[in-house]
């Protein structure tokens, strides 16, 4: 893939104080709650420009769209975002806490030239048209780059990670921790000799899209619209998948508005494809008990490569479902590869939501019957209360895909179901702009 370095716009810590209180995570995984507290946190925090407030008001030539152009250029003005002095690639390293584990995820954020979804650049999972119109509108009306579209590539030599981790032996030009204790550096590389051999390994590399394929899309389509040559390169993170920091966690179902549903019809339903174990519970402590037991085997399942699901619909009791019959799948998608029939969401979506529940492919796309859990901190409690308190009817558990598993379905030139993957932690908009 072809990339090359460039002057970023940043905050100017001068201006604005603390950096880290203009950045945000992106767009797409911000409450409207934690819209208002990052407005609350400094009056050029981001997402006045990436998520703006929309108004009754709002027509043609004033809404949020024309709004964000607005704040963009008068805070160039004001001297609030300032371009770099040299072109650089950007060094980005993000220090976190997962599955019980310190990590630390290395990236580096350059320019790259844009090449259609295919052999070059791989998306892997399905997406929804609705956010693309939107992304494009902010993009035409600002004609500028905020969120970071995060491509993962292959190198077992780590020659972009030793450059960074040299880099981060300096003084970064942005640190701050996050909400979820997530610490965020930023540093910039300028040497010409690191800058080529970034350069020069990336030449010959396929990427996968981990996450911003919305964003990615609309930079083609932007391009194409606009024939901006400026428009070509557009502004990229990328993460070696040999890099030790690389966490996939899981992202969890919630059903509800199910006509006629019973726990016993599901139960009994699966018992054709799969093998069912019961881990009933009569008191708090039993149900935190039977919880962890129930995740446990989950996870020995997994590492065994079998496909396992928690599932829990009240009534004291969790279930697992650790699927016995792996020709099933074979005749509902005779068309797709091992490697996606492979995948725990593949199968829950086709042999469970689809087949038992009646939530097809359409339903899923309108979530209108499913509410997706990242697993982070308290997802699944969180999960089990709305299910006890009647907001859902049924809750699925799923263990994260494994890192070849993604690939190998990638490598197919086949996308992995909506909401496969969890990227931990999220890549965060505002560190650096790219202004076409």
């Amino acid at each position: 893939m072809e990339i090359k370095p460039f002057k970023a716009y940043r905050f100017d810590v001068s201006v604005v104080g603390d950096v880290g209180d203009c950045i945000s995570p992106p767009y797409d995984v911000i409450s409207d709650a934690q819209l208002e507290q990052f407005y609350q946190k400094n009056e050029y925090n981001i997402v006045r420009i990436i998520k703006g407030k929309t108004a009754a008001s709002d027509n043609d030539s004033d809404n949020q769209y024309t709004r964000a152009a607005d704040y963009l250029n008068s805070w160039i003005a004001e001297g609030v975002l300032k371009e770099d002095i040299e072109e650089a690639i950007y060094a980005y390293v993000q220090d976190f806490h997962a599955l019980g584990h310190n990590f630390q995820r290395s990236s580096f954020i350059s320019l790259a030239k844009l090449e259609e979804l295919g052999k070059k650049v791989i998306p892997h999972e399905e997406t929804l048209s609705g956010p693309k119109i939107d992304r494009l509108n902010l993009q035409k009306a600002t004609g500028a780059k905020f969120g970071l579209i995060f491509l993962l590539y292959k190198d077992e030599q780590k020659v972009a990670d030793k450059i960074i981790e040299k880099a981060a032996g300096t003084k970064p030009e942005v640190d701050f921790v996050d909400e979820q204790n997530v610490r965020h550096r930023l540093f910039t590389v300028t040497a010409k000799d690191d800058i080529d051999a970034i350069v020069e390994m990336m030449a010959d590399k396929s990427c996968i899209i981990a996450d911003g394929h919305h964003r990615y899309s609309t930079a083609l389509n932007y391009y194409k619209e606009t024939k901006n040559p400026a428009a070509r390169y557009q502004m990229l993170t990328f993460a070696n998948t040999c890099n030790e920091g690389m966490i996939v966690l899981a992202t969890h179902r919630l059903v509800n508005n199910l006509e006629d549903f019973e726990m016993s019809k599901l139960i009994a339903g699966l018992e054709k494809n799969f093998e069912i174990k019961r881990y009933e519970f009569d008191s708090p402590q039993s149900k935190a008990d039977m919880r962890q037991m129930m995740l446990v085997d989950m996870k020995t399942e997994f590492d065994g490569d079998k496909n396992a699901f928690g599932i829990y619909g009240g009534a004291g009791v969790f279930y697992l479902a650790v699927l016995k019959n792996r020709e099933a799948m074979d005749s509902i998608v005779p068309d797709k590869s091992i490697a996606w029939k492979s995948l725990d969401v593949a199968v829950l979506h086709k042999l469970i939501l689809e087949q038992l529940l009646g939530v097809d492919e359409k339903k899923l796309a309108s979530q209108s019957n499913v509410e997706y859990m990242k697993d982070t901190d308290g997802a699944i409690d969180d999960s089990i209360e709305k299910v006890d308190n009647g907001q859902k009817q049924v809750g699925f558990f799923t263990n994260p895909p494994k890192m070849n598993q993604i690939e190998g379905v990638a490598a197919e030139g086949e996308k992995m179901p909506q909401k496969s993957t969890y990227f931990y932690p999220k890549i965060f908009t505002g560190l650096t702009i790219h202004k076409l």
